[in-house]
C-alpha cells in the first residue's frame, strides 16, 4: 500500500500490484485504526469492484482513477447506501441515487470503500458533533481532527485510503486538512456539482478532495469538476487539465499577504511556519506583496448569520413525516414534528437552527440577514481588489494547531473562531487549498492556505505543488 495514488497507479500499470491487494490492505488498516472512528460504514463489495477494475486494467481500458481507493464524507449520496449526515434523524435513510461526483468517480474506475464520519449535517469545526462519536486526530488521539470533514481528513492522514471527499461550507475541508497534515482543496463555488450533496448552506457548500499529494487532489478535481445540468448552481466553465499545469515555474506569480491575518489569536509557531514559506517563495523569485482585505474581521459574524439562516431553511424538511427518524412518542402531527426533531437533532444543529430562525424572523431580517448579505458583497469586493494586484493570497489555514477533544465544546464562539481564516473564501466564492508545511513543538501539523481568483484552481494548485516539493527537498537535505 502506498501513500499517494500517483505512485500506486504507476505500480498498477506495470503489473507489480493489483487493485484488489490495495483495497484489502486499506480495509485492514481501517480495521486496525478503528480507534480513530474515521469511518461510519465500510463497503464489503469494494473487493468485487476492485476485481472489476483489475480486469479493465489488464484489458488496457482502465479509467483515469483506476484503482484509486476513496472514502466519502457521509453527506454525499451513494446509491443503495446509508446517508446519515452524522445524524440520528437520518440514521436509517438509504440513498436511491448517486451524487454526480460519485457517478463521475466510478466512471473513471475509482473504488469507494466506505463513508467517513463528520459533524452532524456538516455543522462543526472539530467532528465532535457526530451522533456516532467523535473522530480522533491520527497524530495525537487526544486531539480533534478538525471539522466538519474530520473523518475524511483523518482517513487520508492515517493511510486508510488514497483520497477522501469532503465538503467545505466555511472551512470544513481546509481546516481539518491543516489539523491532520494533508492536502485539502476547496474549489470555486459552482466548479463541482452539488447534486446529491445534502445541503447545509446552499450558497456556500462545495465538494472537494483530501489527498496526500497536490497531484492526487488535482487529478480528482479534473474528474469531478465541470458543468452539471442537474445542479442549477453548477457553472458552465471549461475545466483545465490541472495535473498538466502543476510543474509551471512559480516565479511569475505575485503572492499577497493580507495584513489582517496577522492577529493576536495567531500562535507563534503557525506565524513562523507562514513566514518560512514566504522566505522560500522569495528565494524562488516570487514577488511578495502586502494586500488588504479590510472587512475580513467581519467574516465570522457574517458567515454565521447567513449560513445558519440557510441551514434553518434547509433542515425544515426533516420532520419525521416523509423520511428519517420518526418519534414514537407523538399522538398528533405537531407533536410528531416536535418530538422527531428534538430526538433526531444534536445540540449544535439545534443551536444553528434556532440562530438561523431568529435572524430570518420578522423584525430581525433587515437588522441581521439583509445586512449580512451586504457585508458578504463587500468582502467579495475586497478580494476582487486584492486580486487586481496579486495572483494568490497566502494566509494561515487555522490560527492554531489541533486542540484537545472537549476543549472548546462548552464555548461555541471559540469553536467558531477556529475558522477565522477560512470562512472568507466561502463568502467570496473563491477557491482555497491547505498545504501542510511542518509541525509545532508537539508534533501537530501546521498548514498554510492559498486563495485564488474564481475558477483559477490551477494557480493555487501550481503554487501548492511548488511548496510541497520545497518541503520534500528540505527534508531530503537534512
Amino acid at each position: 500500500m502506498t501513500g499517494t495514488y500517483k505512485s500506486f497507479r504507476q505500480s498498477l500499470l506495470r503489473g507489480e500490484v493489483t487493485c484488489r491487494s490495495e483495497v484489502e490492505s486499506y480495509l485492514g488498516s481501517v480495521k486496525s485504526r478503528g480507534d480513530l472512528n474515521a469511518f461510519l460504514q465500510i463497503y464489503d463489495e469494494s473487493l468485487e469492484a476492485a476485481d472489476r477494475v483489475d480486469a479493465r486494467v489488464k484489458e488496457g481500458k482502465g479509467g483515469k482513477l483506476a484503482g484509486m481507493v476513496l472514502g466519502v464524507k457521509d453527506v454525499i449520496a451513494v446509491k443503495g447506501k446509508r446517508l446519515t449526515c452524522g445524524s440520528r434523524i437520518l440514521g436509517d435513510f438509504v440513498s436511491v441515487y448517486d451524487a454526480t461526483v460519485i457517478d463521475r468517480l466510478l466512471k473513471e474506475d475509482a473504488v469507494i470503500i466506505g463513508k467517513t464520519n463528520m459533524d452532524e449535517f456538516a455543522m462543526g469545526s472539530s467532528t465532535e458533533y457526530s451522533a456516532y462519536g467523535p473522530v480522533k486526530n491520527p497524530s495525537d488521539t487526544s486531539r480533534v481532527p478538525g471539522g466538519s470533514s474530520g473523518g475524511s481528513a483523518a482517513a487520508v492522514a492515517a493511510g486508510l485510503c488514497h483520497v477522501a471527499l469532503g465538503t467545505d461550507t466555511g472551512g470544513s475541508i481546509r481546516q481539518p486538512a491543516s489539523f491532520c497534515g494533508v492536502i485539502g482543496l476547496k474549489p470555486t463555488y459552482g466548479r463541482v456539482s452539488r447534486y446529491g450533496l445534502v445541503a447545509f448552506a446552499s450558497s456556500f457548500d462545495v465538494i472537494g478532495p483530501f489527498a496526500n499529494s497536490i497531484y492526487d487532489a488535482a487529478l480528482v478535481l479534473e474528474v469531478i469538476a465541470g458543468h452539471d445540468p442537474l445542479d442549477s448552481t453548477s457553472a458552465n466553465v471549461p475545466v483545465p487539465s490541472y495535473t498538466q499545469l502543476l510543474e509551471r515555474d512559480p516565479d511569475s506569480l505575485k503572492v499577497g499577504v493580507a495584513k489582517e491575518t496577522v492577529s493576536s489569536g495567531l500562535s507563534a509557531e503557525v506565524r513562523q511556519a507562514v513566514e518560512r514559506q514566504l522566505d522560500i517563495l522569495r528565494s524562488a523569485g516570487v514577488e511578495i506583496k502586502e494586500v488588504s482585505v479590510p472587512h475580513l474581521e467581519y467574516s465570522i459574524p457574517t458567515y454565521y448569520v447567513l449560513a445558519t439562516a440557510e441551514a434553518s431553511s434547509n433542515l425544515e424538511r426533516y420532520d419525521g413525516a416523509r423520511y428519517g427518524h420518526r418519534s414514537k412518542d407523538a399522538d398528533e402531527l405537531e407533536d410528531l414534528y416536535v418530538h422527531s426533531r428534538t430526538e433526531g437533532f444534536g445540540p449544535e444543529v439545534k443551536r444553528r437552527i434556532m440562530l438561523g430562525t431568529f435572524v430570518l424572523s420578522a423584525g430581525y431580517y433587515e437588522a441581521y440577514y439583509r445586512k449580512a448579505q451586504r457585508v458578504r458583497r463587500i468582502i467579495k469586493e475586497d478580494f476582487d481588489k486584492a486580486f487586481n494586484t496579486v495572483d494568490v493570497i497566502i494566509t494561515p489555514t487555522a490560527p492554531t494547531t489541533a486542540f484537545k477533544i472537549g476543549e472548546k465544546t462548552s464555548d461555541p464562539v471559540q469553536m467558531y473562531l477556529s475558522d477565522i481564516f477560512t470562512v472568507s473564501a466561502n463568502l467570496a466564492g473563491i477557491p482555497g487549498i491547505s498545504v501542510p508545511v511542518g509541525r509545532d513543538a508537539g508534533s501537530m501539523p501546521i498548514g498554510v492556505q492559498l486563495l485564488g481568483r474564481q475558477f483559477e484552481e490551477e494557480t493555487i494548485l501550481n503554487l501548492g505543488n511548488f511548496i510541497e516539493h520545497s518541503i520534500g527537498n528540505m527534508r531530503e537535505t537534512k
